[in-house]
């Protein structure tokens, strides 16, 4: 079975003081995060205090690269097929976002996948994610989630 991604209408944004920053870089290409400046970890998602230990927040870029920790590819809620994941980003924290651009049945659990973004119906760019492919890879080295003895030959 084969399900290509096809583009659909996503929804506006709504914007608001917590996630203007976010919106902000989205619009410049660029996926930012919150770090708390007292404990310094990063969360997901955006929110004027740190939900760890309720300190203030600055923002900084990440990498918009990671793995898919869960996926499910959706078939019935709407006119096209599409894929909702849970992205654990490379800087640890995880986020629910779409992968596009790919077959949604080729899709794994401890796939890589990097930022890209899609326009909203108000044209707001909405990261969401596509799956890396190095072309000149062994089939195992695509994924994350094997271990050298899981190699295949």
């Amino acid at each position: 079975m084969s399900t290509p991604y096809e583009n659909r209408v996503l929804p506006g944004v709504l914007v608001d003081a917590a996630t203007e920053r976010h919106w902000n870089a989205a619009k410049e290409g660029r996926l930012m995060a919150p770090r708390c400046a007292d404990c310094q970890r990063l969360h997901w998602y955006p929110r004027p205090f740190c939900p760890f230990c309720f300190g203030d927040v600055e923002w900084e870029a990440v990498s918009g690269r990671g793995v898919i920790y869960s996926v499910s590819v959706t078939r019935r809620a709407g006119p096209v097929a599409y894929a909702i994941a849970y992205v654990t980003l490379d800087e640890g924290f995880t986020l629910m976002t779409n992968i596009v651009d790919c077959d949604l049945d080729t899709l794994t659990i401890g796939q890589r996948v990097e930022l890209c973004f899609k326009p909203a119906e108000d044209g707001t760019p909405i990261p969401v994610f596509t799956p890396i492919v190095d072309r000149d890879a062994p089939f195992y080295a695509t994924r994350a989630f094997e271990t050298q003895g899981d190699k295949q030959e």
